[in-house]
């Protein structure tokens, strides 16, 4: 049995969801970055926090990443020149759709007042509309970002997609507004959405 800590509007959703897609069962604890429920397991008190078997894995990617190898699914085998692409995919999102995303957060309500630069949000917002360009240009045929196969991109996609919605980055690009809403009405993401209230 998995535990999941951290509350589901955060990349927990990420944790959360692949769960779902993935039929596993889990307990979630909801609990707040910076709180003594997750400090414990991550010094750093970022969440999500998955623990199997008494031990934390930390990291969203990470976690992701690895239940989809333990389960052979929403993955592609490593070694292979597809996980290859899988990965290059992943850490492409993770450069330019997160980072965009959590510097804008950082620079909103994270950081101490007088740390935040709130003129920085514009850039960001800009870079981001570039990087959706780039990015069309790279999902493959299929429903899914490499085509047939749900895989992990997926899910780091999509949850930025939320994410940006919510901070009111514009999604541009047709295909990928698309391709939102196309994923955003999985059940199981749907779910995991409703655990938000």
């Amino acid at each position: 049995m998995y535990t999941v800590i951290g509350k589901a509007n955060s990349r927990a959703t990420r944790v959360l969801w692949m769960l779902e897609e993935l039929g596993q069962s889990y307990d979630h604890v909801p609990a707040a970055p910076q709180s003594e429920g997750v400090v414990s397991f991550n010094p750093a008190g970022k969440v999500p926090v998955l623990i199997e078997d008494g031990t934390p894995i930390t990291d969203s990617t990470a976690i992701i990443q690895y239940l989809a190898d333990k389960h052979g699914a929403m993955t592609y085998r490593a070694g292979t020149l597809d996980r290859a692409r899988q990965d290059s995919l992943t850490q492409f999102l993770l450069d330019e759709f997160d980072a965009a995303l959590w510097m804008a957060a950082r620079h909103s309500f994270i950081l101490p007042a007088e740390m935040r630069q709130s003129a920085i949000k514009e850039s960001l917002i800009w870079e981001f509309a570039n990087s959706q360009k780039t990015l069309v240009h790279r999902m493959g045929e299929g429903p899914f970002l490499m085509g047939a196969q749900m895989t992990v991109p997926d899910i780091i996609l999509t949850h930025c997609g939320i994410w940006a919605r919510v901070a009111k980055f514009p999604v541009h690009e047709a295909r990928l507004s698309d391709y939102l809403e196309r994923m955003t009405a999985r059940p199981a993401l749907a779910k995991v959405l409703s655990m938000m209230g």
